[in-house]
């Protein structure tokens, strides 16, 4: 999530440096759609936490965004989309199995929130889910399954790499 200007809506961190505090205000759109979540990374430990549970921990972390809404909490879709789960878009978002493996997804097609996050929790087999974006979905780069993406101009972006 980010602004027109492509800044972070809530907390970023690159680098192990909070370059962008975390944003616990509330508004419009999916990012305030509460709870919301950070994604975040240190060396080989990866997870998902709801934004105040991430900031009374504080964990140390290399990579944090934050996003939102959450989808799944602890095996529990977000109790918002069974009532409120109308709107059909294009989706992205991170899951997380344990604290070594973390599952990216995009829909090929609009869904609704509800559909997505039972995708995370039901065929990922995700605890914790984090909705990343919509519009930029299709910006998916990956060589390997011949997808080049439309290269919109993006806010952060997250990158997943390995050896070749």
């Amino acid at each position: 999530m980010y602004h027109e200007d492509n800044s972070p809506v809530g907390l970023y961190v690159e680098g192990g440096r909070e370059l962008v505090r975390a944003n616990t205000n509330s508004g419009p759109g999916n990012f305030h759609m509460k709870p919301n979540g950070v994604f975040y990374v240190h060396g080989e430990i990866a997870g998902i936490l709801e934004t105040r549970a991430f900031l009374k921990r504080r964990p140390q972390v290399d990579f944090a965004t934050q996003s939102g809404p959450m989808l799944v909490m602890d095996g529990k879709m977000h109790s918002r989309f069974d009532r409120n789960g109308g709107s059909r878009k294009y989706r992205a978002g991170v899951g997380s199995r344990d604290p070594n493996s973390v599952v990216f997804a995009i829909s090929e097609s609009e869904i609704s929130f509800a559909e997505f996050a039972q995708l995370f929790r039901d065929k990922l087999l995700c605890k914790n889910a984090l909705f990343l974006d919509g519009g930029s979905a299709t910006s998916f780069y990956s060589p390997a399954l011949k997808r080049a993406g439309n290269f919109l101009s993006l806010g952060p972006i997250i990158g997943v790499y390995g050896p070749n």
